[in-house]
């Protein structure tokens, strides 16, 4: 071997050992972000129900059925799943949980403009 294919060969194991580095370290922090942006649309989430409770209670009384605490119910169950599973979920896994919480967050926002347009003065 000649000292010019020896130093690019020990250059291109640099950069492979570099690069794998870099990936490996990425990982980890996908996975936080994933779980900190499914904590965070949760908490968006809870607080969109707690809104929509106040608004059907004042256009409809306490009284008759509790679309919200079904949803609040399931938002329980979200989070008591990441507790258990958070921790080894792929990411494939933690995303499905937080398209699921956004589209709750979609039909609760739905029924407020809903509940909104019914409560305007009609003219």
């Amino acid at each position: 071997m000649t000292l010019t294919v020896l130093i690019w060969t020990v250059a291109a194991a640099g950069v492979a050992i570099v690069l794998a580095a870099i990936l490996r370290q990425r990982g980890p922090r996908r996975r936080a972000r994933a779980v900190r942006d499914l904590l965070d649309a949760a908490d968006a989430l809870e607080a969109r129900l707690r809104t929509a409770r106040a608004e059907i209670a004042a256009v409809a009384g306490e009284q008759g059925p509790d679309p919200v605490g079904d949803a609040m119910r399931e938002m329980l169950r979200q989070r008591l799943w990441l507790r258990d599973h958070g921790r080894e979920a792929s990411l494939g896994q933690l995303a499905d949980v937080r398209v699921s919480i956004d589209a709750a967050r979609s039909r609760i926002d739905a029924q407020l403009t809903e509940i909104a347009r019914a409560r305007a003065p009609q003219s």
